[in-house]
């Protein structure tokens, strides 16, 4: 059986959700070999306190099948690294599949991964796509040409059945959703801003206030860089 490599990027701060849930899936894969891949083998301290560990470092990670870009508040950090960028743009010469969960795909937009290409992002930071040439697209899942991406955190589910049809068919991904039990039945109705309602959204946008100049300086500064 042909091994199917599939690399997630982790870092500092990054969501542990919109990597697991992709993980999860795409580890199904008939063929499929998992990588997580940072500079250093020392464990990742998520943004909820427990750490990853990585399996592979940037220098020792194989050409990968799949490159995916989990997001988090440590994207603001990585899009300014050299060497988090440097592995983006290396990878994703020669991956099949060039892909994003959440705001990781801002990450991707830095490295000069999804110029002229559609996009999904978290709600959020969906708006901050147009700086790296890229189409913001409100969806769970979107696909254009080879780049596949998510939209927020649990989205990375959907995006990973998507993908998981994409590389063994739909039959197989039906089962792996079948063997993961993903028949989704939430208890509230409140997982979009269209859902949720002006205030709620306002309400989540203030707790972001204090840190949006720094964000969005970022932003402006990768923009500047990008290939």
């Amino acid at each position: 059986m042909t091994t199917i490599d599939i690399g997630f990027l982790i870092f500092p701060k990054v969501t542990q959700l919109d990597l697991m849930g992709p993980a999860q899936v795409l580890s199904r894969v008939p063929g499929a070999k998992v990588h997580l891949v940072w500079k250093a083998l020392e464990p990742i301290e998520t943004d909820v306190g427990f750490t990853i560990n990585p399996t592979v470092t940037f220098e020792d990670c194989p050409q990968l099948d799949v490159l995916c870009a989990p997001g988090g508040f440590g994207v603001v950090e990585q899009l300014s690294d050299p060497d988090t960028m440097a592995f983006l743009r290396r990878q994703g010469t020669g991956a099949r599949y060039v892909t994003s969960v959440c705001n990781g795909s801002l990450l991707l937009g830095a490295a000069g991964l999804i110029t002229g290409y559609r996009s999904a992002c978290h709600w959020m930071w969906r708006p901050y796509l147009t700086q790296f040439g890229a189409e913001p697209v409100a969806a769970r899942v979107v696909r254009d040409r080879n780049r596949l991406s998510g939209g927020g955190v649990t989205s990375g589910i959907d995006f990973a059945l998507t993908l998981a049809s994409e590389l063994a068919g739909e039959e197989a991904a039906r089962m792996i959703q079948l063997g993961l039990e993903y028949d989704p039945q939430p208890p509230l109705d409140s997982g979009s801003p269209e859902k949720a309602g002006p205030e709620r959204e306002a309400r989540a946008r203030a707790a972001l206030e204090s840190s949006l100049p720094r964000i969005e300086a970022a932003i402006a500064e990768a923009a500047a860089r990008r290939p």
